[in-house]
């Protein structure tokens, strides 16, 4: 290849002497090595850009077009750090020269463009010089789409660490089970010891505080249960449900503590198509966002419950009149053990998540600090889930 190049470094030192029809096969065969070359660029998945020292981008193949969203011969002429707005700062000292081409370094960064659709992409970026060119130092520049790399990375991150925290909260609820246990049986034999006391005020004040005791250890034995129930990653029982049947049930349970805490629920009544769900999971991810908006609320507080339909999707939107959440804690709110509420656990809307994903679907939040929030659950379809499996 060295040789190649030698040799065709002599002809073109020898241009002046050449006669027409060697000059014409000179370019004939600079023109075919060319096409040589655009091909092999062309068929790469990666972009490719030679860019001057100003970021003026003097070539692109169709994979950088690609990439960065332009087509045809738009990105001629443009400058790279106009069209990667930020790139050009946080690179920093590798666009200094002063230090000569040799201690130039070869820079990577990662960087996020949302047109024509959001994707991340890597950019590795060296220095050069043509030794039989008069330009100054360029760079090459080669772009990677990573966005399912960095996706599936960050998903197997998540899953790692939700299923450690999960297992370590199902083995700490499985531990108080034991001593609720202990408790239940204390209470029974002291029950049947005040029965065989004589009818006195006392024992009838202490039996009344054991009934209240057993009551709340058995309340403490059911949230475990449920908690447990919940938090275990078991995939979903898929059966033809309807949505507004379950959310019923649900409300039906929470009616008392609704109206103790002076909350009122309007919630739409409308015929909704049936969609494939467990019902139970789904049962927990309507009492967690409930509550949520109870504790969220002071006394004259609404939760509004809307549905809809689309072609693709079924919708239920949850709007209360709470507190709202900061914008600082909006991002954090589907982090494990992330809480806004005095002894809340953060992991209810974590696992409310992970049920919609199973399920298919989707969570969505909004919130104003002082006004209230809105979180919407967005399920497939059932006939069009069938389609998404089937294709």
């Amino acid at each position: 290849m060295a040789k190649k190049h030698s040799s065709l470094d002599r002809v073109l030192g020898r241009l002046d002497t050449l006669d027409s029809v060697n000059l014409a096969n000179l370019v004939q065969r600079l023109a075919r090595e060319r096409s040589v070359f655009e091909e092999i660029f062309n068929t790469l998945q990666e972009g490719i850009l030679v860019v001057g020292d100003d970021g003026a981008i003097e070539y692109a193949n169709l994979s950088a077009h690609r990439l960065i969203g332009l087509g045809g011969d738009e990105l001629a002429g443009q400058t790279l750090w106009r069209l990667v707005p930020g790139l050009r700062s946080s690179l920093g000292a590798a666009l200094d020269d002063q230090a000569g081409i040799g201690a130039a370094p070869v820079v990577a960064r990662e960087f996020e463009l949302s047109y024509p659709e959001p994707r991340t992409l890597r950019l590795y970026m060296v220095p050069f010089r043509a030794a039989s060119s008069g330009h100054g130092r360029r760079f090459a520049v080669i772009l990677s789409d990573i966005t399912k790399e960095k996706q599936s990375t960050e998903e197997r991150i998540e899953s790692e660490r939700t299923s450690s925290i999960l297992l370590l909260a199902a083995g700490v609820a499985h531990e108080l089970g034991n001593p609720l246990n202990s408790l239940t049986i204390h209470l029974q034999l002291i029950e049947r010891k005040l029965k065989k006391l004589k009818a006195a005020k006392d024992v009838e004040s202490i039996s009344e505080s054991l009934r209240v005791c057993a009551d709340e250890v058995a309340r403490l034995d059911g949230i475990i249960t449920n908690f447990l129930e919940a938090i275990r990653p078991r995939p979903p029982d898929l059966t033809d449900t309807d949505l507004m049947e379950v959310l019923a049930e649900v409300l039906r349970f929470q009616q008392r503590e609704l109206a103790d805490r002076g909350i009122t629920v309007e919630a739409e009544s409308m015929e909704l198509p049936v969609v494939l769900a467990d019902r139970n999971q789904i049962k927990q991810v309507f009492f967690n966002l409930a509550k949520n908006a109870m504790e969220a609320m002071r006394p004259g507080g609404t939760l509004r419950i809307r549905s809809r339909a689309d072609d693709d999707s079924v919708y239920l939107i949850f709007a209360d009149t709470g507190s709202g959440i900061k914008q600082e804690d909006l991002v954090r709110l589907f982090q494990p053990y992330h809480t806004t509420k005095a002894g809340g656990h953060g992991l209810g809307l974590m696992i409310a998540q992970r049920i919609m994903r199973d399920h298919g679907g989707q969570i969505g939040l909004e919130s104003k600090d002082g006004i209230g929030t809105i979180v919407t659950l967005q399920f497939p379809r059932k006939d069009r889930r069938v389609r998404m499996l089937h294709s």
